[in-house]
């Protein structure tokens, strides 16, 4: 199995402004490794985490799409991101996984922050999503998500593991930094698998703000790689095969993993 190149892309988003979000990445992504295999973009990077869907939201065939094909195209690799999406007078938080030739697959955010009602303005999603690049299984998740590990759960089945890395996108709030610090490594820890997480930086249009604090943990929950905090940064880590595979091998707790099925 070969091992696998990520580029995080940390970054201030501007409220509510696609164009300009877009042209800044274009410019951001203009210097990521040109050996990447992945590009990650925060939770609604072309807008911020608004509930103003009624301006803010697109259609799969919106500018925003094309834009993530058009990119992936270029730059040669699969870019994730999520956006707000409108499907059948419906709305969601949805995590893109756009691939070079144009086609791609999504995870609807199951878990809504009710506590800035986005409850109240999307629909969860129902799937968990768990997609390949290379030979690995990537779970896509979103932000809030990241509190509920049983929907994060991996599995062993046949001595196949269900997933090796989980992504998450975020605009996860500084003010609870201390619980995505920790709630990121036990995730890793559980599950025996990379954790991804991708989290934007500056305030928002709500004065909220982010720190960011983007990082790669590694299966014994260690951290591989974390970027700066309050700090516009390119974090590329490359994620061993050979690590995971040897962990997996030397310590089965996946034997003694409960069965349990998500109603």
């Amino acid at each position: 199995m070969q091992d696998l190149t990520i580029s995080l892309i940390q970054a201030d988003l501007f409220w509510e402004d696609p164009d300009r979000n877009l042209s800044k990445f274009d410019r951001i992504l203009g210097n990521i490794d040109p050996n990447s295999d992945l590009v990650v973009l925060p939770e609604m990077f072309n807008t911020g985490f608004t509930m103003n869907v009624q301006k803010c939201a697109e259609t799969e065939k919106g500018k925003s799409i094309i834009w993530l094909r058009n990119k992936a195209k270029e730059l040669n690799c699969v870019i994730s991101g999520s956006l707000l999406i409108e499907e059948k007078n419906k709305f969601y938080n949805r995590l893109f996984w756009m691939r070079p030739d144009g086609s791609f697959e999504f995870y609807n955010k199951r878990h809504l922050f009710r506590m800035s009602n986005e409850h109240l303005t999307m629909t969860g999603g129902k799937e968990i999503k768990i997609v390949g690049l290379k030979g690995w299984k990537i779970n896509l998740q979103v932000c809030y998500d990241l509190r509920f590990p049983v929907w994060s759960k991996n599995a062993l089945t046949d001595g196949i593991h269900a997933y090796d890395i989980l992504l998450y996108v975020a605009n996860w709030p500084e003010i609870r930094k201390q619980a995505y610090e920790k709630l990121l490594h036990a995730r890793a820890i559980e599950n025996q698998a990379y954790v991804v997480w991708v989290n934007r930086v500056g305030k928002d249009g709500n004065n909220i703000v982010h720190s960011g604090d983007s990082s790669v943990i590694d299966p014994y929950g260690n951290v591989l790689k974390k970027a700066l905090p309050m700090k516009e940064e390119i974090l590329t880590a490359k994620l061993s095969w050979e690590v995971l595979s040897d962990f997996r091998k030397k310590f089965q707790v996946g034997l003694d993993w409960d069965d349990f099925r998500i109603e």
